[in-house]
């Protein structure tokens, strides 16, 4: 398996993705995924839609992408944190 790209996304690449970006690149660390994580703007996704495996956002996606979407607002409210996590680490090993 390769090393998936990762990217993590909010309305301005700064606050709510930094406390999200910690919390994966921690799981990756924790699991001994290969994985690269990317921290942007949501409005910037569409220079990743070729290279990224998955985005984890704490946004609306209005857009299809070709990988998985996972909503990651439960890194901030703290309900429904294990399954959003089960969630990443499923599309991480795939």
């Amino acid at each position: 398996m390769g090393k998936k790209k990762v990217l993590i996304a909010c309305g301005a690449g700064i606050a709510t993705s930094t406390v999200v970006s910690n919390a994966v690149e921690e799981m990756i660390k924790e699991h001994n995924i290969n994985a690269d994580v990317h921290q942007i703007k949501i409005a910037e996704i569409g220079a990743h839609v070729d290279t990224a495996d998955v985005l984890i956002t704490t946004t609306i996606v209005q857009n299809d992408y070709p990988f998985p979407v996972i909503n990651a607002r439960s890194f901030l409210t703290g309900i429904g944190l294990e399954e959003t996590k089960q969630e990443i680490l499923k599309a991480l090993k795939d």
